[in-house]
């Protein structure tokens, strides 16, 4: 384990995380339960007993790098801690530290999107659904935040971007995000943005289509549309996408409302599965002027977020048969799972994500190796 203290360190991130717990009637350092976590996260476990259990097992590996002047914390004081953690205390801790982790390759695409925690529904309350940033150059998440249970992820977006650090990113969100305040706060922040288009801003999606069929009709100068086709197959799958990308928004009635405005266009999808074909049409706008391919490799990289980060949740870390319905503990644990999917997809090994999960909770030399490229670990 690499005994220096390297930027992304979680001691250097994590030292001013608030201890939610009484002064003076704690056996166990936050920060030992924090890294403790991570670590058995990254290692297979999906529960508060596994993180206890893995951690006992580990105990003389852990103690390496750990005071532990109370041991092994039970699994009820993990879920305890966690459930009791300021939010978005950690969530700036986590933030920091994933943000500096990427830095080292540079955050050039962020994607933002919701997802529901179906398996922390209680009986008053429907399930958790959190909005997430995915930096999807890094294959981190960059943050978090919760939907209230009144609203939708249109009031989470803005405070998810208070959060991050968007200069010189371009920041992709679906239709729900289509905002003019939340473009502003993109701009103000000095990124750009790519937002989806449906029929939730009022006549936006009608201009947007207008210009679209002006473009396709030759009424508009050559210089002002770009256009480009992209094909894939596999697993049993064809996908034809065409792209119209329009540097003219004259045709948007409110277009001095959407901050720096540069570009609309549409994708249309079509798709061919078991000989049954499919399309569908989407439609965007944008503020930074770039060529059609390139327009192309940022809205797909956006809709592989399903795939990248979400798919990934349920399938490797099986987040929605997670049963932890304390809304905050539930909020850390899915940080945490992202966290160790992060650290997990950056490592090279040419195995699955399960895998992974698998060798790091078997060798403690392959868990010290994924852990290497952002976290070094000396006594804390």
């Amino acid at each position: 384990m690499a005994a220096t203290l390297r930027a992304g360190s979680i001691k250097k991130h994590f030292r001013h995380l608030p201890d939610p717990r009484v002064v003076g009637r704690t056996r166990h350092l936050l920060m030992d339960i924090v890294i403790m976590a991570i670590c058995a996260v990254i290692a297979d476990c999906d529960d508060w007993p596994d993180i206890a259990q893995f951690a006992e097992k580990r105990a003389p590996w852990f103690r390496r790098f750990l005071k532990l002047p109370g041991g092994i914390p039970a699994h009820d004081t993990f879920e305890r801690v966690f459930a009791a953690l300021d939010g978005r205390a950690f969530q700036r801790c986590c933030v920091a530290w994933l943000h500096a982790a990427a830095g080292l390759v540079g955050v050039g695409h962020i994607a933002i999107d919701g997802k529901t925690l179906r398996g922390s529904a209680r009986s008053q309350l429907g399930p958790l659904h959190v909005v997430s940033a995915w930096a999807t150059q890094a294959k981190l998440t960059l943050g978090q935040v919760a939907v209230d249970k009144k609203s939708n992820e249109i009031t989470a977006i803005p405070p998810l971007l208070e959060l991050l650090d968007v200069a010189g990113a371009l920041v992709t969100i679906d239709a729900m995000g289509c905002q003019k305040e939340v473009a502003r706060k993109i701009v103000d922040g000095g990124g750009d943005y790519v937002l989806a288009v449906k029929g939730n801003q009022g006549h936006l999606l009608e201009d947007i289509q207008a210009t679209v069929e002006q473009a396709l009709d030759g009424k508009l100068g050559g210089g002002a549309v770009a256009t480009c086709t992209t094909r894939a197959q596999g697993h049993g799958r064809q996908e034809e996408r065409s792209y119209v990308v329009i540097h003219h928004v004259a045709g948007l009635r409110d277009r001095q409302a959407w901050p720096q405005v540069t570009t609309v266009g549409m994708c249309h999808c079509e798709r061919t599965v078991a000989g049954e074909t499919s399309s569908e049409v989407h439609y965007f706008l944008g503020s930074r002027r770039m060529g059609a391919r390139k327009y192309a490799h940022v809205l797909r990289q956006h809709w592989g977020i399903e795939n990248d980060l979400h798919w990934q949740l349920d399938i490797s870390f099986g987040e929605d048969q997670s049963r932890i319905q304390d809304r905050q503990a539930a909020e850390s644990f899915g940080l945490l799972r992202k966290i160790a999917l992060g650290l997990l997809k950056r490592n090279p090994a040419k195995k699955s994500i399960a895998r992974k999960r698998k060798a790091a909770a078997l060798d403690t030399a392959y868990l010290e190796e994924v852990l290497a490229g952002v976290m070094g670990l000396e006594k804390v």
